[in-house]
């Protein structure tokens, strides 16, 4: 057997798709195996995967034992005479492999090669060719020294940015993403070093191969970057690169190999250096995430709490002069608006891990209606001025735009990919953009198609692709979609990529697979479309059913008198009321056994069908049928109504 490609997937079922159909077609002329080593994902992967790759040897740990162990784990059974490492979230061209092997056999002192890698826009990825971490190479590059002269043979020798990215050269480190090896220097070192659990295990390994001995010669083996061909790498998928975890973890593992191997005194400067580093970049990350998590909305109620007072003060000014309103009525006033705002935002789902302006347009309007209504019900005694709420909310959600805006500048708020209406255009044929259609449409969102460029002459398009540049550039397109197909290859895609402009938002879907893929900044998750959309896995809408089942829960708790009346299992109630209350169940949910593949939920008083569990009798294929609705489907109004109509059976 001539390779043996080796990936290690943990949560990323959909990247996963797309590169398990490209590398099946870089492997149609070659005789090999693929491995898929999957560390306890939670996301489906098995259910969805397995049907899809029957050709695939599936191994399913039931724990995440980490990136090197895993693929020793896959080493151990392989067959093939090269070995690739290749990470989930990659596409290689038809080309890729057949382009190495005979690298390999033009260099036989080669023990393992890089491939030129490319991110989601098609930029040149740096870590594609790196130098070993000395201390002065890390100073380098800890300090800034390296961003700032990326291409001189002093400070850009962590990516070793003097060498150009497009011509071949023998390089120290490789990327785990892309490691081909020959079988023999994988073997004679071992695989990855298992201490290292997800980063700096290809810097090790790397080292080791350099240090490895090419049988029959007393050479070393060398690594080698090979530019003749490229692959993309939606690098940011699997990881946060901003967390306080991953800086942990990143110059931790740094460390790692210092201790290894270098001397001690060289380790002891680079120590000092890393936990300088860690000290820092942790001071940021601390501070960015407060912000993403607690300070956002303690800093949205500060800048609510100035906006009135400031409407207050301009509407004195301008408008009713000289008016003293009591301050033991405005500022609780004005409090008691910023914790209403807080609450409406919370609940309408401002405060979820992509903003939205649609959410915070919505947010603003709920609070002043909802302020106008408060202030309608109050005695005339307490009222100061319809005007200062009215004005106040507007400049209140003037205020939070532009510290919106100010947050998502910094990247410290991810945007929302739909923020706007996409103008989307499919280079592909015209049944490819029936297929994308149907993908975006059953996955909950409106379809932004508006237009087809085609690898081949048909009608209904807007044009053929080899006059796709011209046309991006004519028309307001922000999305193009890329079909892989019999036409339009895997290798096309990937130069097409490089010739996009960069605020293009770039996606693939390949023949056959169910899903598309693409990623628009390292800093953040990527993007996929695919499987089932349920409206019951958005926080917004799981906040709305938490909300939904303690008020429902507190309002019979207060009715409980009238249950030994109306419910014949009165006692059963109330402690199904308690067991919502403490977060042990939720008055609705599925019946029987849940599918995998749906979001998780507590244990239910009852089914959608309004069966309690130990009377939920119906057929399982029915059973899952309700639950898959349910979860498709989902309002909190739905929940409501089977309360309502199912009361009598709440206590069973």
């Amino acid at each position: 057997m001539q390779l043996s490609v080796i990936i290690v997937n943990y949560n990323v079922r959909f990247f996963l798709e797309q590169c398990l159909h490209s590398v099946k077609k870089a492997m149609a002329s070659l005789d090999g195996e693929i491995i898929v080593v999957d560390n306890a994902s939670k996301d489906g992967s098995r259910n969805y995967l397995e049907p899809l790759f029957p050709e695939v040897n599936f191994i399913w740990n039931t724990e995440n034992t980490g990136f090197a162990k895993a693929n020793n784990q896959a080493l151990q059974i392989a067959h093939g005479d090269f070995i690739l490492y290749l990470n989930p979230d990659t596409i290689v061209a038809e080309d890729c492999f057949i382009k190495c092997l005979d690298f390999f056999q033009q260099h036989p002192d080669a023990g393992a090669v890089g491939v030129r890698m490319l991110d989601g826009h098609g930029a040149f990825l740096p870590e594609s060719k790196r130098s070993f971490p000395s201390p002065v190479i890390s100073f380098y590059k800890l300090s800034g020294l390296t961003r700032l002269f990326p291409r001189s043979k002093i400070f850009g020798k962590y990516h070793l940015g003097y060498l150009d990215e497009k011509s071949n050269h023998e390089v120290n480190v490789l990327a785990g993403a892309f490691m081909f090896l020959r079988k023999e220097a994988a073997m004679q070192t071992g695989g990855f070093d298992e201490q290292f659990f997800m980063y700096g295990e290809d810097i090790d390994l790397s080292y080791r191969i350099q240090k490895a001995i090419l049988p029959g010669t007393g050479k070393h083996y060398r690594n080698y970057y090979l530019s003749e061909t490229s692959i993309l790498h939606f690098k940011g998928e699997s990881t946060r690169k901003g967390s306080l975890n991953y800086v942990r973890m990143f110059y931790l593992a740094m460390s790692q190999f210092v201790q290894k191997h270098y001397s001690s005194s060289r380790a002891g400067i680079f120590n000092i250096l890393i936990r300088t580093a860690i000290w820092g970049r942790a001071f940021v990350s601390l501070i960015k995430q407060f912000i993403q998590k607690t300070g956002i909305a303690i800093i949205d109620s500060l800048l609510i709490w100035v906006m009135f007072w400031l409407s207050m003060e301009l509407w004195n000014y301008l408008v009713k002069k000289d008016t003293v309103y009591d301050p033991l009525l405005v500022f609780p006033s004005f409090a008691g608006f910023s914790l209403l705002f807080i609450m409406i935002s919370y609940y309408t789902g401002l405060y979820q891990k992509k903003f939205s302006f649609r959410d915070l347009w919505k947010s603003g309007l709920s609070m002043l209606i909802i302020l106008l209504a408060i202030y309608s019900l109050l005695p005339e005694s307490v009222r100061f001025s319809r005007g200062i709420v009215t004005l106040g909310s507007v400049m209140s959600l003037t205020g939070l735009f532009f510290w919106r805006k100010i947050l998502l500048g910094l990247e410290i708020l991810e945007p929302s990919s739909r923020e706007k209406e996409q103008y989307t255009i499919v280079v592909g044929s015209v049944r490819e953009a029936g297929i994308i259609n149907d993908l975006i449409v059953h996955a909950g969102q409106a379809s932004p198609v508006k237009g087809v460029v085609s690898p081949v002459e048909e009608p209904n398009t807007i044009g053929n692709i080899r006059d796709l540049l011209p046309i991006v550039q004519a028309t307001p397109v922000q999305e193009l979609i890329f079909c892989e197909s019999d036409r339009l290859h895997f290798k096309d895609i990937i130069e097409y990529y490089q010739q996009m402009p960069k605020q293009i938002k770039l996606r693939i879907h390949a023949t056959g697979s169910q899903s598309i893929i693409g990623s628009d900044s390292k800093f953040y998750s990527g993007e996929a479309i695919g499987g089932n959309h349920y409206q019951l896995s958005m926080p917004v809408n799981r906040r709305l059913k938490r909300l939904l089942d303690v008020v429902s829960a507190i309002i019979l708790l207060l009715l409980f008198p009238f249950h030994f009346i109306f419910n014949p299992k009165p006692v059963g109630l109330l402690r199904h009321i308690w067991l919502v209350l403490i977060n042990q169940r939720t008055w609705i949910g599925y019946g029987g056994i849940a599918g995998a593949d749906l979001p998780p939920l507590k244990k239910s008083i009852l089914s959608p069908a309004g069966l309690p569990h130990s009377k939920n009798q119906l057929p399982v294929e029915a059973q899952n049928k309700a639950n898959e609705w349910y979860a498709q489907q989902y309002e909190w109004l739905t929940d409501l109504l089977i309360i309502r109509k199912h009361y009598k059976n709440l206590g069973i």
